[in-house]
């Protein structure tokens, strides 16, 4: 299910959830979270992490890239369609240099979080995994 970019990640969890008749009690212990939570990220005033993003895809059967990209709007130029198999991708550049991941002191929760990043389109850069990396940790508050 193609989600319009025009549309914010609360907007469309609350209309996916209503048009699957259920309320937020029932999607709350669908993705082991609180009803709370669920009304502040429906009105956009909580950020959710990569596993909370993921866990509502499943619940609501949508495509976790796209709420992904609503969720982190700035990410989405960073990210572009997969290239050809002839040119290295990004992500293997930066799992390699060891050296820039200890300068930036990423953890391997990080590195995890970055990986399903890359799963979701091909990253321009090595340089562009620290971005998304300082909006994430920026949006947690860490």
């Amino acid at each position: 299910m193609a989600i319009a970019r025009s549309r914010s990640f609360g907007r469309v969890v609350r209309e996916r959830r209503r048009q699957l008749d259920l309320t937020q009690e029932q999607l709350a212990r669908r993705i082991k979270t609180s009803v709370p939570y669920i009304g502040h990220l429906e009105a956009g005033k909580r950020h959710p992490s990569g596993q909370v993003i993921v866990r509502v895809a499943d619940a609501l059967g949508l495509d976790a890239r796209d709420l992904f990209l609503l969720a982190n709007p700035k990410v989405s130029s960073l990210i572009s369609e997969r290239q050809g198999s002839d040119v290295p991708s990004a992500w293997n550049v930066f799992v390699k240099d060891v050296k820039l991941r200890e300068i930036h002191e990423i953890t391997d929760q990080e590195m995890e979080t970055l990986s399903q990043v890359a799963k979701m389109g091909e990253v321009r850069a090595p340089r562009d995994f620290i971005f998304i990396l300082n909006t994430t940790r920026h949006a947690l508050g860490t």
